[in-house]
């Protein structure tokens, strides 16, 4: 547990510290305890932790408290957010989006797999952060749809699974392309597959904060397998799984699923989100 109370005693602004409030997020996880300081200060971050440890908040949070005040240019945005694949993408946008709008700043998310249309009126229309992957944004930037010469704030997560995905050396261009004084945030378990070199040609008088590394002990955890007959027992079985007390997590294969699972829950006396 941090030893810090509020997000405001760490320098956070009074517009996002209330939304983290009606989010329900009182108190801040270690890493942000550890780089929120230095970041919303305007300092170069490498952060190291695992999945799960608030590093998303932890640059989200300096990413929009700094951006604010001033509106970006048609394909120009002045924020970027470098992540490895749609669904990352998707989780940051999340996170990121309710900041930024209290703050009156766009956001928008860029990856393949989709159509590039609403990407690009997007883009057009003054997004101020963008989060995407790397491939889709490259694209982007060959077809004259964006340009990233404005981008002030980068952010690149899960550099360490980047690096495993062999998109290093598109990092890299991309990075190129932005302003070479702005402010820049890196956040990976690890240093390995080229990660080290990222970190000593980007980031400049770096602070390092190492909080819940991938060398902490991971608790055995039990897998299970239940086989069912009908959907309907799929169904009783998910029930019974979702509901008592404490939190659950579920997964599904599509956003859709996942809206209808909540919905179905919901309607059967446990409550849920998607």
């Amino acid at each position: 547990m941090s030893s810090v109370r509020s997000f405001a005693a760490l320098g956070v602004p009074e517009k996002l510290s209330a939304v983290l409030q009606r989010e329900g997020i009182d108190a801040p996880f270690p890493i942000q305890t550890a780089t929120l300081p230095d970041t919303l200060a305007g300092r170069d971050v490498l952060g190291r932790g695992r999945t799960g440890s608030g590093k998303t908040l932890a640059f989200a949070l300096p990413l929009v408290a700094r951006l604010a005040g001033h509106r970006s240019q048609p394909s120009r945005p002045r924020g970027l957010v470098l992540a490895p694949t749609r669904e990352l993408v998707s989780q940051i946008a999340a996170v990121v989006e309710p900041l930024a709008a209290a703050c009156g700043l766009k956001v928008t998310t860029v990856y393949g797999g989709v159509s590039q249309s609403r990407q690009v009126t997007a883009l057009r229309a003054a997004a101020d952060i963008v989060i995407g992957c790397p491939g889709r944004l490259e694209d982007l930037i060959r077809q004259g749809h964006l340009r990233l010469d404005a981008v002030e704030i980068s952010v690149l997560d899960e550099a360490d699974y980047m690096a495993d995905l062999g998109f290093l050396p598109a990092v890299r261009r991309l990075l190129d392309a932005t302003q070479r004084h702005g402010q820049r945030m890196l956040f990976s378990a690890t240093l390995d597959n080229g990660v080290d070199v990222i970190v000593r040609r980007y980031l400049t008088d770096a602070l390092t904060h190492s909080v819940d590394s991938a060398a902490t002990p991971i608790l055995p955890t039990s897998h299970h397998v239940l086989a069912v007959d009908t959907v309907e027992d799929k169904n009783a079985v998910i029930r019974e799984l979702a509901s008592g007390e404490g939190r659950r997590l579920l997964f599904t294969r599509t956003k859709h699923a996942a809206k209808r699972l909540a919905r179905q829950l919901t309607d059967a006396g446990v409550p849920a989100v998607d």
